[in-house]
């Protein structure tokens, strides 16, 4: 076996005084041994991921006490699974057997919020949403909004590469980490980046660290960009008759050099499924439902010009929100597909596949036929102007036969994706779940560099093992 793949078992780490020696450097309240509590630390959201048994949890609260985890780790030969909130969904923060969980949610303290500078300096267990009312309070913005801001964390979001309803005007998570204190699988502690404006110095280790899921190091503080707060959203709703008249309205904005804030697609089934549990009264009779917002200074001019493009694509109705209350609204209803989708049947694999926006509209079609073809129900919500598509494929996991069409037609939709051009993950990353979709897509020479850069930070392969790959 290589280092990466090698794995110490349960036995082994209780024969080392694994407990004891984390309770050298560590308060007790911060080392979990109950077994039905260190269970509950077993996986994160995501369906069809194995996930192993822990040896035991702790829940840190400085680097110091971190950069001890990992030394004992080390020592002891012991992996190491970092996590955040579990709000993931590809099974990266899924424990191994015999491993040390390593809860970051107690490192919660925005260090510092800098007007001036135009950055915030936070731990990794700082929530999203958290953060932005942090920051607004001061003027500024944190744009990276993933769908369930009100419970990820910032280390969550950096260990992804998160992304969220606001990426098409302001990005994703990444171009907004300037530096980084990782603790290294050692125990070494290494800043990477600035908090300047501008750096080209060495090689972006900060980048490398971004989307890597905790398997190069454990990240204690990020630096991280802000942009002047923006006025309020005003949101668009426009109706289509079918998902690739709403498709072809999408090109037509991203053409015509508009800037929404956000461009958002809802399908037919995601519509009834959210007027089915919050009574929203969202237009049921759509085939697709596209919501566009801006947050310039005369939204209601954009708002306007981007209408005309969709009625121009073929939308049975285009309806601007009148204010920002009603605006907020049309927004929830997009944050409530994904739980909406999952009461459908109780059960949802949420696929991420992301394909350039001209192949949007082929991709919708596609995941229409394979949902026909495995007959499930198979929802799709879109961050349209980024091409990222969510098909939400809905099924009962105690039907063997249902389990297994919905896994099968995953492995269709990600397969159609980069048939397409595009890619397996936008954001949600790869994790267990994907982890031979990804050797497929970045081919054998790319696995092979990957394998080394992981090897040169973490040459014992206790960090998140059988992550990625």
């Amino acid at each position: 076996m290589s280092g990466i793949e090698a794995r110490p078992d349960a036995a082994g780490a209780a024969a080392g005084g694994l407990v004891e020696r984390l309770l050298a450097g560590l308060p007790a309240e911060a080392v979990l041994t109950d077994p039905d509590v260190t269970a509950s630390y077993a996986n994160d959201m995501a369906s069809f991921c194995p996930s192993g048994t822990p040896a035991v949890v702790v829940l840190p609260r400085t680097v110091e006490q971190v950069q001890h985890i990992m030394r004992t780790a080390t020592e002891l030969r012991v992996p190491v699974v970092p996590q955040g909130a579990r709000t993931g969904l590809s099974g990266g923060a899924n424990a191994s057997d015999g491993c040390i969980v390593l809860s970051l949610t107690r490192m919660d303290r925005v260090l510092e919020v800098s007007p001036v500078d135009r950055v915030a300096v936070v731990e990794p267990g700082v929530v999203n949403a958290a953060l932005s009312r942090a920051v607004g309070a001061h003027g500024l913005y944190y744009p990276p909004d993933p769908s369930s801001w009100e419970m990820c964390t910032i280390g969550g979001n950096i260990g992804t590469a998160s992304g969220g309803l606001c990426c098409v005007k302001y990005g994703v998570t990444a171009e907004y980490v300037l530096g980084l204190d990782v603790v290294l699988a050692d125990g070494r502690l290494m800043s990477t980046g600035r908090r300047t404006a501008k750096g080209v110095a060495g090689y972006d280790l900060t980048r490398l660290f971004v989307g890597s899921e905790g398997s190069l190091g454990i990240v204690v503080r990020a630096v991280l960009g802000l942009r002047p707060k923006p006025p309020p959203h005003l949101v668009l709703a426009a109706e289509f008759a079918s998902a690739s008249a709403a498709c072809d309205a999408v090109c037509r904005i991203m053409a015509g050099g508009h800037v929404p804030s956000l461009l958002e697609l809802m399908d037919r089934t995601t519509v009834k499924a959210v007027n089915d549990m919050a009574r929203m009264g969202l237009p049921e009779t759509t085939e697709a439902l596209l919501l566009a917002a801006f947050d310039t200074p005369d939204p209601a001019a954009d708002l306007a010009a981007v209408g005309a493009l969709c009625e121009a694509a073929g939308a049975t109705a285009v309806v601007p929100a009148d204010d920002a209350a009603e605006s907020e609204l049309l927004l929830q209803a997009r944050r409530l597909s994904l739980t909406a989708l999952e009461a459908v049947t109780g059960t949802t694999m949420i696929d991420d596949v992301c394909v350039p926006r001209s192949r949007l509209g082929d991709l919708i079609d596609g995941v229409e036929r394979i949902a026909a073809g495995y007959d499930l129900t198979i929802g799709v919500v879109a961050h349209a102007g980024d091409g990222n598509t969510h098909p939400t494929v809905c099924f009962d996991a105690r039907d063997p036969d249902e389990s297994r069409r919905a896994r099968e037609s995953f492995d269709a939709i990600m397969a159609l994706g980069l048939e397409l051009g595009g890619t397996i993950t936008g954001e949600h990353g790869v994790g267990v779940l994907k982890k031979e979709w990804l050797a497929r897509e970045i081919g054998p020479v790319g696995l092979e560099m990957q394998r080394a850069v992981k090897q040169a930070f973490d040459p014992l392969g206790i960090l998140n093992p059988g992550k990625l790959f």
